[in-house]
This record gives structure tokens, sequence and C-alpha cells, in this order.
């Protein structure tokens, strides 16, 4: 049970996230379709949070003006490449889910699209890393 919590932990946390838990979690044994569902709630709660919190965070962002980190600069050139689909599908892989999501509210995505687009999004990508890890391990294992 430890183990499936620090899945859910660690996939909440920007920058661990699915794409390092589910491997993880899969190679060492625990159950892949566990993994993978413990890992998308994990991400979507603090997603989810985020959405629903990010007028309160605006504010506040508002009042510390920091240089762009080259994470929020990625996401920018990807929301204006690719769109917010794009940009939150892309995200998980390239500037992580949470930024992604961040950068597209702050650049004028609804919440609504943010949601929808951050589900598929980190559901496809759950489904992805788990079955790819699980099926690179038996390989490996055989």
């Amino acid at each position: 049970m430890l183990e499936y919590v620090l899945i859910f932990l660690g996939a909440a946390l920007p920058w661990f996230e699915i794409a390092l838990v589910i491997p993880l979690g899969i190679v060492t044994g625990l159950n892949p379709l566990l993994v993978i569902l413990v890992a998308f709630i994990g991400n979507m709660a603090t997603i989810l949070a985020l959405i629903f919190g990010y007028d309160k965070f605006k504010l506040w962002l508002a009042k510390r003006q920091e240089k762009q980190n080259k994470r929020e600069d990625r996401a920018r050139n990807l929301l204006n490449k690719y769109g917010l689909p794009g940009m939150v599908l892309l995200g998980p892989i390239l500037i992580g889910s949470h930024i992604a999501a961040f950068i597209g509210m702050t650049l004028g995505a609804t919440k609504q699209a943010t949601l929808v687009w951050s589900t598929f999004s980190i559901g496809a990508w759950s489904l992805a890393f788990g079955v790819l890890t699980a099926l690179g391990f038996d390989f490996f294992t055989n």
C-alpha cells in the first residue's frame, strides 16, 4: 500500500509526474494497471488544484515578477505553435503537465478547455508509459 501512496505523491509532484513514476512503479514489480490508475489520479489531483486555484495564484504571481525559466519559454513556444491541445498533449514529455496547464491558463485558455485537454493528455500518457514500460520490462526479463 505504501508503494501506491508514493506513486500517487510522485505523480502529483511537478517534474516527477507520470513519465517517471509509472515506469518506476512497474519496474519495481507493482501491478501495472494500479500504477497507471494511481499515477493518473495523483497527477490529475494537482492539475485540478492548479486549474481551480488559478485565479488566486494569478494574483500572487502578479505581485512577484521574475524572469521566466526555460520551461516556461518552451511552453509559450509550444502554445504559439500548436495551441492549447498540442501544448498540453506534449507537456508531460517536454515541460511537465503542471507547467503546460499553468502556461495555457496564463495565456488565456479557459479552465474547462485546460481541464479537458489535461485529463485527456495525462490519461493517454499514463497508458502509454504504463503499457510501454510493462511490455519493455517483460521483454527484458523473459
